[in-house]
């Protein structure tokens, strides 16, 4: 591992809190929000879209709110994806989550055990969305460059470290999958990955629509890919979080939306990071039966 740069390691500790062993940013939650999770009051037709971050979630809150909500789709409803799939975990709007109408979406980096009780009794459904973890730490470092309470610039291998020790936000992402991966028998769950969703994504949609048990024809599942493009989510302003104000996230240091593409790993690790990446990979989750793509043709994806 490499020397830690003390600027990054006392900027991200600085607005950091642990909570039953996972460090959360103290600017958008509290021990006291994350406790209450465990006790919301579930319906059967909750959905939940789980994801580590940076590992497509707000593509998959785009694909599930055009698949639950005909006005999104027919282009009726000026309602941003956050709001339409609010995180449990922070709750930006103060919204009150028992007024909403059935169905309703929610989002969450929560590992399985801090996720509501209920779910365990596979009351309501959770949709998990896996990327190959290098991809996911590469867009990880850029968006922290975008976070306004980090005052310095933060460096790669540094946070390369943080990652792979799980001392950055939402913990480990082999705790994280590993957990959800080995308990998806107590849960009403599908699991995707980001780069099943890149190759093809038309299938997935309808693999999705199948375990939501929502039926929609030809012509919806047509708009349900075209709107859910990355091309297209790029210049929609209720699905591309360009709507955030600079004070939670510093637009003017990048994109929400910056590539969606896998391999881009390759833009930013050393051969040896990569080699130590694969090392501590097959140490702690290479025993499960995980299919990883690490790198497309994007040609070939659809």
């Amino acid at each position: 591992m490499a020397t830690m740069d003390q600027d990054t390691l006392k900027a991200l500790m600085s607005i950091s809190f642990k909570h039953k062993g996972i460090s959360f940013d103290k600017n958008y939650t509290s021990p006291e929000l994350i406790d209450a999770v465990e006790h919301m009051e579930i319906r059967e037709d909750d959905v939940f879209l789980v994801t580590y971050p940076k590992s497509g979630t707000v593509w998959t809150q785009q694909i599930l709110s055009l698949i639950v909500n005909e006005g999104h789709r027919n282009g009726t409803e000026q309602i941003n994806n956050m709001e339409r799939a609010p995180w449990i975990e922070t709750n930006f709007y103060n919204g009150d989550f028992k007024s909403r109408p059935s169905p309703r979406l929610f989002t969450s980096h929560l590992p399985y055990f801090l996720m509501p009780k209920d779910l365990r009794f596979k009351k309501g459904k959770v949709v998990y969305v896996c990327r190959n973890p290098k991809d996911a730490v590469v867009s990880y470092y850029h968006f922290i460059k975008m976070n306004p309470n980090i005052k310095c610039t933060v460096n790669w291998e540094t946070f390369l470290d943080f990652f792979m020790t799980g001392k950055v936000f939402c913990g480990s992402w082999f705790d994280h999958v590993r957990g959800w991966y080995t308990h998806k028998e107590d849960f009403n769950i599908l699991i995707v990955t980001f780069e099943e969703l890149k190759k093809d994504l038309r299938s997935n949609v309808l693999k999705i629509c199948k375990f939501l048990d929502i039926s929609l024809d030809d012509k919806a599942i047509d708009i349900v890919v075209e709107k859910a493009t990355f091309k297209n989510m790029k210049h929609d302003s209720l699905a591309n979080y360009e709507f955030i104000p600079n004070n939670m996230l510093d637009k003017n240091k990048g994109a929400f939306l910056r590539k969606g593409i896998i391999g881009d790993w390759k833009n930013l690790m050393t051969v040896a990071q990569n080699e130590m990446f694969d090392k501590v990979y097959k140490e702690k989750i290479g025993d499960l039966p995980m299919k990883i793509t690490w790198e497309l043709n994007e040609e070939t994806a659809s």
